[in-house]
C-alpha cells in the first residue's frame, strides 16, 4: 500500500537580519566596484528600529536578530541598540562587522548583552587583504582579538573570489586555527553588479575542500536545519564551514528575513521587492507576501547589492 506523501510545512520565519547603516568604510569588490567607501546621511534613529521590531514580534518571537549594514559598527547607537534588543526580545543577537572597529567595541558589546560576532576576513595576507577592499588590517586583526579576549562568540567569514584571494584558504584556516575560532568560506553571490557573473569568479565547494585536503584529512558533518553552512572537521579537530549558495543551495529550508534601515523587509536576495513596515498594511499580511517572496529551492540572484540589505 502507497504511503501518503508527508504533508508541507508551512514555513517559520524565526531570524532577522538588520541593516543598520548603509555606510561603509571598507570597498570590497564582490559589493562595491567603483572601489569606494560610502558614506549615508540618513540615520535611523535607534527608536524606530525598536518600533519596527516591535511590530514584528507581535506576530512571530523571534529566536536570532543578526545586526549587519553596509558597516554596523558606524551606526552610533549601537551598544544601546544591542542592549534594548536583549531586554526587549530575549533573542540572540549577532553581529557581523569587518571588524575595524572591534577593538573599541568589544567589550562595550559584550556588556551589552552580544551574543556573537562574525568579522569578514577576505585575506590574511596584507597586500591581498587590501585588494579584497579592506582598510587598516592592523585594526582588523586586533579586533578579531580583542572580540576573543571580550569573550564574544566569534566567527571568520571570508568570500572567495577566483584569482583575488583563493590562495588564503589554508592561511585563513590556520589563523582560525591560532585564534581558537571558525573559517567560513562564502560562495561568491550573483548579486548587484556581479548578477549573472559571478561565476566567473566563483571558487565552488569542489575547489575549497581540493585545496584544504592537500594538507588535510576532512571530515563532512552536513548543515544544521534552517542553517546556512556546510560544516566539516579537520584531522586536528578544527572545523570550519562553507556557505555554498550556488554549489550546495539552502533555500529550501531559510527562515530569514531582513529589514533595512528605511524599514523595508526583504524576504529573499533572490528578490528586489521589499514590503514597508510604515505602510499601514497589518504587519502579519506583510509578513506572508515576503515569505512568498522565498525561493524553494535556489539561489537565482538579483540586482540588489549586500550594502543595502546587509550581510
Amino acid at each position: 500500500m502507497r504511503k501518503s506523501p508527508a504533508p508541507v510545512r508551512a514555513r517559520v520565519f524565526r531570524k532577522l537580519r538588520v541593516s543598520l547603516t548603509r555606510s561603509c568604510n571598507f570597498a570590497c569588490p564582490y559589493c562595491a566596484p567603483d572601489g569606494k567607501a560610502v558614506r549615508d546621511p540618513h540615520a535611523t534613529p535607534m527608536e524606530k528600529f525598536l518600533e519596527w521590531i516591535d511590530l514584528l514580534g507581535t506576530v512571530q518571537p523571534l529566536q536570532q536578530i543578526r545586526l549587519t549594514g553596509g558597516e554596523p559598527t558606524l551606526y552610533p547607537q549601537l551598544a544601546p541598540l544591542v542592549r534594548a534588543l536583549k531586554q526587549r526580545t530575549g533573542a540572540a543577537v549577532c553581529l557581523t562587522t569587518n571588524g575595524q572597529l572591534m577593538s573599541s567595541l568589544a567589550w562595550p558589546l559584550k556588556d551589552a548583552g552580544l551574543d556573537g560576532v562574525n568579522i569578514s576576513l577576505d585575506a590574511v595576507e596584507p597586500g591581498i587583504f587590501r585588494q579584497m577592499g579592506g582598510r587598516n588590517y592592523a585594526a582588523v586583526i586586533q579586533g578579531i582579538h580583542d572580540a576573543v579576549a571580550a569573550g564574544l562568540s566569534v566567527k571568520l567569514n571570508s568570500t572567495l573570489m577566483g584569482e583575488m584571494n583563493d590562495s588564503q584558504i589554508l592561511p585563513i584556516l590556520d589563523f582560525a586555527y591560532s585564534q581558537g575560532i571558525v573559517a567560513r568560506f562564502l560562495e561568491l553571490m550573483s548579486m548587484g553588479h556581479l548578477l549573472g557573473s559571478a561565476g566567473r569568479r566563483l571558487v565552488s565547494v569542489a575547489e575549497i575542500l581540493g585545496r584544504i585536503s592537500t594538507r588535510h584529512e576532512i571530515t563532512a558533518l552536513g548543515r544544521q536545519s534552517a542553517g546556512t553552512a556546510e560544516l566539516y572537521r579537520l584531522d586536528r579537530g578544527q572545523m570550519f564551514g562553507i556557505i555554498a549558495n550556488s554549489s550546495l543551495p539552502f533555500c529550501g529550508d531559510c527562515d530569514r528575513l531582513r529589514l533595512d534601515s528605511r524599514g523595508q523587509i526583504y524576504g529573499c536576495l533572490s528578490s528586489n521587492r521589499s514590503h514597508s513596515l510604515d505602510s499601514g498594511v497589518p504587519v502579519r499580511d506583510l509578513l506572508g507576501l515576503a515569505m512568498k517572496d522565498k525561493q524553494t529551492d535556489r539561489f537565482t540572484g538579483s540586482a540588489l547589492s549586500m550594502r543595502e540589505v546587509g550581510g
